[in-house]
């Protein structure tokens, strides 16, 4: 260590010597050219070299000092072990200035410049040393990468002489380099090890079975499974079929990736399969890698499982940390849900509202016709079997002013409309509390209550969102539905006791249905009609219902000035922005998103406004375009069709680029 010393210190000496010479040269040259620049040279080249002489012997000191520190600290079998040390050390200033390295580093870094590594990491270690103020005793540790090795570095400092005055930050460091390639490799390879659980089923088995004939039948069974079996030998893993439409396969995390880029080819290759009515047969997939054990990422997988069912299957999922990534279901639903499931659903909501002691009923924030009609169903249901009903609402929407008119007329429904605060008051673990036309967490219209009693039911019609209410004993969430309306309508029709709408009561249903079918124009399948049937037997007024929806004059000039500021991206789609600030912003919005779908060539139009300090999407399509997943990039969800969304945290303008980027994002993915 000595003899190391001394070669350093003999290195500073003989540059400086260097760089005087080379200074004295050129005075000498200067002075024989111009012999007046004589006695100013000689006083220049005296100040430099008093100057050269004070921090050499300062630097000299210093260094003296840090190896007379290493020294002092280790006995001679530990300074022989340190110089030959089997990892490479290494003494570096906080300017990058190397002042020492053993042979191992030599040997190791040879053909690396190493510097341009290690300018981050002393810039990171300053900053800690500086911000964290960390004591001379306490090594700092960081990790890079040199080429195809990782290292870990501990790195062990000293405050340089000149630290001590004022805002001097220098110091020396000794860095040691210890190879955790290896172990970063063991690492990789015991993550890529792990298994992924997946669980495959064909979604309209059942159906699809029924109304085929034997021979064909088995063709059909034998091409699906022909095709998830070449899909899951891509991945080597273990594929077990667990029942007529259900498969479980195992496979290692190192697939994945290929399992993304592949982005689930197998659901286009079965919806190819049809049979000789030209049915068509598709396929749901939940893929899951959260849990410790197998059995916790089963269950993991069934509950993804759960979600891509209620968003309508024809997709799959990777649940991945907690978070879940869709890939497909841009396909319009197909209607194949059937009344047995409706009927058993009534009678387990009717046992439960004769269990409680009271029912409490809510929609989702800013609720529509569908959510106040399908309320008052519930409220219906809940009074012919003798509990007292009660429907959260907030008096800050101005969408449903003509409707709430024609209901507080009624003396029966003035105290049956109560504020949040007042529910939250009232509510306790005998309470039911049924939601309906929506299921997320965060849009319901008093989420707060959500945690005051267990006892919750959930209708609801859109597609399944992945913050959807967990703790729910009873769900009845049929995405084939045209609106929350219908589904109640079905539950009122199938309920063992009987059950008298009133007239306000099933115009209001009625007028959930025409809402979010556009008038029976999307979205309509046979139970839709079937319920608006019922509805119709009940002798509403359709006039009335109609005058629901009609705009005043100065509403109507506001959607026509929307239209006309509309921008059109992508040839097809629309988009326009409402920047006033009112009340009634989100219904604005939605009547222009529908009025321009009425405009030739619009496949799906967006309208932005704002709604409080949020800002508003509505979104709606004829069908080719699926709004619901572009909107769902945004935090919003819906159907298809007609969907929406809230932003917080940005401008008009920049929620329009992000629409524009999400839309973007949409067809990139669909056309790879």
């Amino acid at each position: 260590m000595q003899n190391k010393s001394k070669k350093i210190l003999e290195l500073f000496t003989s540059r400086n010597k260097i760089y005087l010479a080379i200074i004295f040269l050129l005075l000498a040259v200067i002075c024989i050219e111009n012999r007046n620049m004589i006695i100013p040279a000689i006083f220049l080249f005296l100040i430099i070299s008093i100057y050269s002489y004070y921090t050499s012997n300062k630097k000299k000191s210093e260094i003296n000092e840090t190896i007379q520190d290493l020294t002092l600290t280790i006995d001679s079998a530990a300074k022989t072990s340190l110089i030959n040390s089997p990892f490479p050390l290494m003494i570096i200033e906080t300017n990058g200035n190397i002042t020492w390295k053993n042979s191992k580093f030599t040997e190791e870094f040879k053909n690396v410049d190493i510097k341009t590594y290690l300018n981050n990491l002393i810039l990171d270690v300053k900053s800690d040393i500086i911000n964290k103020e960390k004591n001379d005793n306490m090594p700092i540790v960081k990790h890079i990468q040199v080429n195809e090795k990782y290292y870990e570095i501990v790195a062990k400092f000293v405050k340089s002489k000149n630290n001590k005055e004022k805002n001097n930050k220098d110091y020396i460091m000794m860095l040691y380099f210890i190879d955790e390639t290896e172990n970063i490799k063991l690492q990789k390879e015991y993550k890529n090890s792990k298994s992924c659980v997946t669980i495959m089923m064909i979604d309209n088995y059942e159906e699809i079975i029924q109304q085929i004939e034997s021979e064909e039948k088995t063709k059909i069974l034998a091409e699906i499974d022909k095709c998830v079996y070449e899909w899951t030998n891509q991945t080597n893993g273990i594929l077990i079929k667990s029942d007529r439409d259900t498969f479980i396969y195992l496979f290692e995390q190192r697939y994945l990736e290929n399992v993304k880029e592949d982005k689930f080819s197998i659901l286009d290759k079965v919806k190819e399969i049809h049979t000789n009515d030209n049915l068509q047969l598709t396929l749901s997939i939940a893929i899951s890698n959260d849990g410790i054990t197998d059995k916790d990422k089963f269950k993991s997988a069934q509950e993804a499982m759960e979600v891509i069912l209620g968003r309508g299957g024809d997709q799959a999922v990777i649940r991945e940390n907690e978070i879940y990534k869709f890939y497909g279901g841009r396909a319009q639903e197909v209607e194949k849900r059937t009344k047995v499931k409706a009927r058993v659903v009534a009678h387990a909501l009717e046992n439960l509202i004769k269990d409680s002691s009271k029912v409490m009923i809510m929609g989702h924030t800013n609720p529509d016709i569908d959510s106040m009609g399908s309320s008052l169903g519930m409220y219906r249901l809940a009074k012919s079997l003798g509990k007292n009903a009660y429907i959260i609402d907030s008096n800050e929407n101005t969408t449903l002013e003509a409707f709430k008119a024609t209901l507080l007329k009624d003396p029966e429904y003035e105290d049956i409309l109560i504020t949040k605060e007042v529910a939250e008051e009232n509510i306790d673990n005998d309470t039911l509390l049924i939601i309906v036309d929506t299921h997320k967490v965060n849009y319901v219209e008093a989420p707060e209550l959500l945690t005051k009693t267990e006892k919750i039911v959930i209708v609801d019609h859109h597609r399944r969102s992945t913050d959807y209410i967990e703790n729910a004993i009873l769900i009845f969430q049929e995405v084939y539905a045209s609106s929350a309306a219908e589904l109640v309508t079905e539950l009122i029709q199938y309920a063992e006791t009987r059950v008298e709408l009133r007239a306000i009561e099933s115009e209001s249903l009625y007028a959930g249905i025409m809402m979010d079918t556009k008038n029976f124009t999307f979205k309509t399948g046979v139970r839709t009609f079937e319920a608006a049937a019922f509805l119709r037997k009940k002798g509403i007024d359709i006039i009335r219902v109609k005058k629901w929806f009609q705009s005043d004059l100065e509403t109507f000039s506001k959607i026509a000035e929307i239209v006309a500021k509309s921008e059109i991206i992508n040839d097809s789609i629309a988009i326009a922005i409402y920047d006033k600030k009112e009340k009634n912003s989100p219904l604005i919005c939605a009547k222009a998103a529908d009025e321009l779908l009425t405009i030739s060539n619009i496949t799906a139009s967006f309208v932005i406004g704002e709604q409080g300090d949020k800002v508003c999407i509505s979104g709606r399509s004829i069908g080719d375009i699926n709004v619901q997943v572009i909107l769902e990039k945004l935090g919003g969800g819906g159907h298809i069709t007609l969907a929406g969304a809230q932003v917080e945290g940005m401008t008009l303008e920049e929620t329009k680029q992000e629409l524009i980027n999400r839309i973007n994002e949409y067809f990139y993915e669909l056309e790879n």
